[in-house]
This record gives C-alpha cells, sequence and structure tokens, in this order.
C-alpha cells in the first residue's frame, strides 16, 4: 500500500463512506491535476467526470484563475469580515449582484450578499433571515417552512431540517425543527404518471395532469386554512441534486413560485449545485434569436432565470470559486437587509458570522471565474459540451439496466434498474451504482453515485473525446456491474 494511503487509513475519517468498506482496500489518492485530468501517487490519470463533487467548473489549475490566486497572495490572504471591509469581497459582492438581476427577469431584487463557507452555510444564513424577517414584520410569530420530498440543503442543523432524505437525516431527527414537505415533481417514478416506460426521458412522454402542482397548492392551501401559513418555500430549481438528479418537467418551477408568492412566502433558491451555468445556457433556438446565429445570447448563471422566477434569497456555493476554495453566498432583498437596522441598542443586528466570511483569496478567484462564465466564448464551449453529452447518453439506451437518463445542461443522471420495462429498482444495499463507479474508476473515469443513479458532470474544460471517453466508460461500467443482475 501507497504511503499515503497508509496515512489516509490510520487517521482520516471520510464524509458520507462507510469506513469498514474503505479501510478494505488501498484508496485512490489524488496528488495532481490539470483540465479534466487527476493523477494519483502512483502515477494513473483518471477524467474527473463529476468535477471534483460538483465544484471544479473550470477543470483543475486554469490559467486565469491560478494567476487570480497568486496575484491576490501577493497582498493578503485573508482578514476578518467583523468589523473589516476587503476590497476582492466588495467587488465580488457587486459582480454577484450584477448577474443574480437579468433584466429580462421580473421580481424582486437581489441587492445584499452575505458570504458564508459552503452549501450548507449558505442555506442556514437563508433560513435564519427568512425566519427572524417573517416575524419582525408580524407575518407569523412561527415562521413554518416547505421544501420537497427528497431535498437535500447540506448538514447543518438548519440545513437538515429542511432535509427530507430519510437515509442521511432520519439519525438526527430528535435534534432538528419541523419543516413540512411536499412531493417533487420525480416524473419517471411519480405515481400521476399514466405512461408507460420508454426509452427516453420520462419528462418527454409523460401523461399527467400536474398533481405534483396541485399538490403544493394543496399544502399551501390547507396550511393557510388551519392558521399555520407557510412562511417560505425552499427549492433547488430545475433539478434535485442529491436527491439522485431529479429534474423538473419544464413549468413546474415557475408554477410552484407563483403558488407560493400568491400565497404571501418567500422563495428560497438553493443554486449550490445548480448555480454557475451548470444547468445549461438556453436551447439552440434561444441562442440562435439571442442577437444574431452563432452569437452567444444574453444568458443568466442561474437556473431559476430559465424560468423567469427570481427568489428572496439565492443561495450559492460549489462553484462560486469554481472548486478552488471554500465560500458561499446568500443572496437577498432590501426588505430583508432593512428588517435589520437599528440602533445599536435595538440588537436588531443579524447575530451570525464566520471566522473565514468574505476571504480574500476565494472572493480573488470567484471574481477571475465569473470572467470566464460570462466570456461569450466560454458559452458558446458551454452549449457546444451539452450537446455532445446528449448526444453521446443516447446509446445509453439500449443498455437493458438503463431505466431513465436525465440530463439539465451539464448535469447528467443516469438512473439504474433491475427491470426497465417495469421500473424495478435494484436493491440499494446490493451496490449497483458503487460497482458501477469501481469499474469506471479502473478504466480511468471517477465519478461518485447516488444509490444507484450515476452521476456525470464534466468540467467545462473537458474536451469532446475526453467527454466522449466518459460516457463510453460508463456503459462499459453499467455493462460490467449489471451483468445477471436480478432485483
Amino acid at each position: 500500500m501507497h504511503p499515503l494511503a497508509k496515512l489516509d487509513h490510520q487517521f482520516v475519517w471520510h464524509p458520507f463512506t462507510q469506513m469498514r468498506d474503505w479501510l478494505r482496500a488501498e484508496p485512490i489518492v489524488i496528488v495532481e491535476g490539470r483540465g479534466a485530468v487527476l493523477r494519483d501517487a502512483r502515477g494513473r490519470e483518471y477524467l474527473d467526470a463529476n468535477s471534483s463533487i460538483w465544484t471544479n467548473l473550470h477543470g483543475h489549475r486554469h490559467p486565469r484563475l491560478d494567476a487570480a490566486l497568486r496575484r491576490q497572495l501577493g497582498r493578503i490572504a485573508h482578514s476578518s469580515a467583523l468589523g473589516l471591509a476587503n476590497e476582492p469581497a466588495s467587488h465580488l459582492a457587486a459582480r454577484l449582484v450584477a448577474a443574480a438581476n437579468p433584466p429580462a427577469v421580473a421580481g424582486p431584487r437581489l441587492a445584499k450578499v452575505f458570504f458564508s463557507d459552503d452549501g450548507s452555510t449558505a442555506l442556514e444564513v437563508a433560513l435564519k433571515l427568512a425566519y427572524e424577517f417573517t416575524r419582525r414584520c408580524g407575518r407569523s410569530a412561527r415562521p413554518r417552512f416547505l421544501s420537497l420530498a427528497g431535498g437535500y440543503h447540506g448538514d447543518t442543523m438548519g440545513a437538515v431540517s429542511l432535509g427530507h432524505i430519510d437515509r442521511f437525516h432520519a439519525a438526527y431527527r430528535g435534534l432538528l425543527f419541523k419543516t413540512g414537505a411536499v412531493m417533487a415533481p420525480y416524473c419517471y417514478r411519480c405515481p400521476h404518471n399514466r405512461a408507460a416506460p420508454e426509452r427516453r426521458d420520462a419528462r418527454e412522454h409523460r401523461r399527467c395532469q400536474w398533481e405534483c402542482v396541485a399538490q403544493v397548492e394543496r399544502k399551501f392551501s390547507r396550511a393557510r386554512a388551519a392558521g399555520r401559513a407557510i412562511s417560505a418555500f425552499v427549492v433547488e430549481p430545475l433539478i434535485q441534486g442529491a436527491a439522485g438528479m431529479i429534474p423538473q418537467p419544464a413549468g413546474w418551477l415557475r408554477q410552484v413560485a407563483e403558488i407560493a408568492r400568491a400565497h404571501n412566502a418567500l422563495l428560497i433558491a438553493d443554486e449550490v449545485l445548480t448555480g454557475f451555468g451548470r444547468t445549461g445556457t438556453g436551447t439552440a433556438e434561444e441562442w440562435e434569436t439571442g442577437g444574431g446565429a452563432g452569437k452567444a445570447r444574453p444568458a443568466s448563471l442561474f437556473a431559476c432565470h430559465r424560468e423567469g422566477v427570481q427568489p428572496d434569497f439565492l443561495c450559492l456555493a460549489k462553484g462560486l470559486t469554481g472548486g478552488y476554495l471554500p465560500m458561499a453566498a446568500t443572496l437577498t432583498t432590501p426588505a430583508v437587509f432593512d428588517a435589520f437596522l437599528g440602533e445599536y441598542g435595538e440588537f436588531k443586528t443579524f447575530f451570525h458570522g464566520h471566522s473565514y466570511t468574505g476571504n480574500q483569496l476565494g472572493a480573488a478567484v470567484a471574481l477571475a471565474s465569473l470572467e470566464l462564465l460570462e466570456a461569450p466564448a466560454q458559452q458558446r464551449r458551454r452549449r457546444r459540451l451539452e450537446e455532445l453529452l446528449r448526444a453521446e447518453l443516447r446509446p445509453l439506451w439500449q443498455l437493458p439496466a438503463v431505466g431513465d437518463i436525465r440530463q439539465v445542461g451539464l448535469i447528467a443522471g443516469i438512473e439504474l434498474v433491475a427491470d426497465w420495462q417495469r421500473r424495478t429498482p435494484f436493491d440499494l444495499r446490493r451496490g449497483v451504482g458503487q460497482r458501477v463507479s469501481a469499474a469506471m474508476a479502473r478504466r480511468g473515469v471517477l465519478t461518485r453515485p447516488i444509490g444507484n443513479v450515476i452521476v456525470l458532470m464534466p468540467p467545462y474544460c473537458t474536451a469532446p473525446a475526453q467527454l466522449r471517453r466518459m460516457v463510453a466508460v460508463l456503459a462499459e461500467g453499467i455493462e460490467e456491474a449489471t451483468a445477471g443482475q436480478n432485483p
């Protein structure tokens, strides 16, 4: 065993990992990376097919991001945001506000930025702000929150309370406050979808009456009638990540946002996964009509804007720094900000913070990442990569173990099943998804499954040949891991 692997086994406790299984084999120890390629301590190379858990938007060691980091290191690495401001964080806040308010999207203006450390804390900030804003404005003395079944919003106690994945959250139920849940629009397994399984995305051939939207309306109406009105609705726009890459059919987000607004509820958009261009740059038709053929259309970086929805809170992390450093941001409105203004002795301050809030290194590299994301040439490249991913995934429908292929922008989830004609799932205890990922790693492609859903989320710098290799290895891994499998 490599000495670094021995050190890991001796001292490191890994997240979301059964450590008994981990200690049975030598782990892959990553020591280098460039672009979409990672290299381990033994010199083997791998394609990073999930952008290092959905963070490294531009790949590893991008020269523009490296340069931004080095420039900032030449000045200062960190100073406190408690009682002090700093240059890169101020510029970053201004850039985020500009990006979060596209002219074509109506709704509240997001004008204030609260920096924190990761996706969990970004949601924790939104939760606390929404709770206290609701109380101070007299909307409710006991604010109540609603989120989607299968939702995951982080691992701090507030964020866990908003989540509804028993596998992750049930153990902590005694520590949590109660929140409401409403069905997610999981077209592939929706009990209201009367369409028989086909070899295409379930959203494309569903047969329903938008029962999922009706349930959201019913939840809001019943809560109000019982005197327990919902104060805020929390949603991952366009696709739920940790739930299993569950995409929403076109129009769902817009409809449920209208319901929340009609009931005077705040809207919290969790774009920790979906932000910064991950959900796409628009359809080909939108692209071609956006100022002339082949020219980049003005495209928002955020998923909620794809359906014309503007939230009251926009929670960002993961790709904010291009995967270089932990950093998060929660954007909100002047109305929320003003509710916390007062004289010192009134103690209306938002009593929440982090030691590394507004860190200069993170802010500097985030500014460089935003410049890349907003460049027309980069937008065109992302759109071409999205189209290539869609084309390369299409042949996977021929594999009997593939039940559903779900793609939103440069996010793809491939759900594996024991019988596609009956949508029969594999028993999770058999670890089929883990076995597929292990087979892929042996072939030089790294990703991490969510149960029986294999995730592909390539960095934006991925070359066409690299993307083709990722999907080809995925197909080989599925065939190897599911040969002779029964439910």
